[in-house]
């Protein structure tokens, strides 16, 4: 039997592959990891603790209503990131704000973080998969201040790591750098991640679209041809494509990853800007579609290009397959 490889000895080999590398950035993998064993242990028993499952009473900035398990979730990743002295500050999908970290470890950090604690967490109660997506970035305001807005309002491009970790039938962790797509399945019984899909490549084509198709009459005539076409014998498989959406953006994003598929979630007339947070959610899944071999638009541009202008910034989103999201587009 081969030796299995930790996603920390991964993390300490690649370490020259990072920008600026000095070992912030694999101390602050390490975190992610540590806080994602805890939010998975969590998941694993919400069902039998009575202060993790249902609804928390309130809501996010979003004006959806947050689970229990969102604040589980958003104060592990918090604590993580705070104690850990790599990260300057972070925003969250579940708070208005912005959070500068106060002890003079923190201002010394070089990174900011951007993540949605707990994707598609409106399943939790119905046992369907979840997720978390996290975004790393360098700060662009001096090193021994409070981290500011601007270093949050950054562009796709500027990521220095991206990742996600799914909640499923296993708990995934899949996350690039910039050289590649890594993903690392943990082992509950010793509480490791190892790496279990290496160099992962999206295929350029698939047989899988994901959308939700009961809005699809307020969808854009080149979308609803696009779907038309999925569903014919007229595409480029002869048959029609297989429907497949689950509600919960990491895990219909990683079943097109590893299959090939198209993942799609436009603007409508009700959500002009989209649905989905760019900082949050679209920026580090397109960051990790893009290294592996896939691409991500708002229907129109590059997600990766588009200049934040605010937190909460919402946009259309097409990712996936290279050519399906460029039929999508009808280009």
């Amino acid at each position: 039997m081969s030796k299995l490889t930790t996603l920390h000895e991964f993390i300490v080999a690649k370490q020259k592959d990072f920008p600026f590398a000095s070992g912030e950035l694999s101390r602050l993998l390490n975190d992610i990891a540590l806080a994602a064993k805890i939010v998975s242990n969590d998941v694993r028993k919400a069902g039998l603790v009575d202060h993790i499952l249902g609804a928390q009473g309130g809501q996010n900035v979003q004006g959806e209503e947050q689970q229990k398990l969102d604040v589980v979730a958003d104060e592990a990743f918090i604590r993580a990131f705070e104690n850990g002295g790599e990260v300057c500050g972070i925003a969250s999908e579940e708070n208005d704000d912005f959070l500068a970290f106060q002890s003079d470890t923190a201002k010394k950090g070089n990174y900011v973080v951007l993540f949605d604690p707990l994707d598609g967490s409106s399943n939790i109660d119905v046992n369907v998969s979840i997720g978390t997506i996290f975004s790393i970035y360098r700060r662009i305001s001096p090193n021994g201040t409070l981290a500011t807005l601007d270093d949050m309002l950054q562009s796709g491009e500027q990521q220095v790591a991206a990742g996600y970790v799914l909640y499923g039938s296993s708990t995934i962790l899949v996350y690039t750098t910039g050289n590649g797509v890594n993903g690392f399945t943990l082992d509950p019984a010793i509480g490791e991640f190892f790496l279990s899909h290496p160099e992962m490549r999206m295929p350029e084509n698939g047989r899988i679209y994901s959308v939700n198709e009961g809005n699809l009459n307020d969808f854009e005539p080149t979308l609803r041809a696009y779907i038309s076409y999925c569903q014919s014998n007229e595409n480029q498989t002869g048959k029609p494509y297989s429907g497949r959406y689950i509600g919960s953006l990491v895990a219909d994003f990683h079943r097109n990853l590893i299959k090939g598929g198209i993942y799609i979630y436009p603007a409508v007339p009700s959500a002009p800007q989209g649905r989905l947070r760019l900082l949050y959610e679209c920026n580090p899944l397109a960051f990790i579609a893009e290294q592996a071999g896939g691409l991500a638009t708002d229907g129109k541009n590059r997600i990766l290009e588009i200049k934040p202008s605010q937190l909460h910034q919402r946009v259309g989103f097409y990712i996936g397959s290279k050519q399906m999201v460029e039929k999508a587009m009808g280009l």
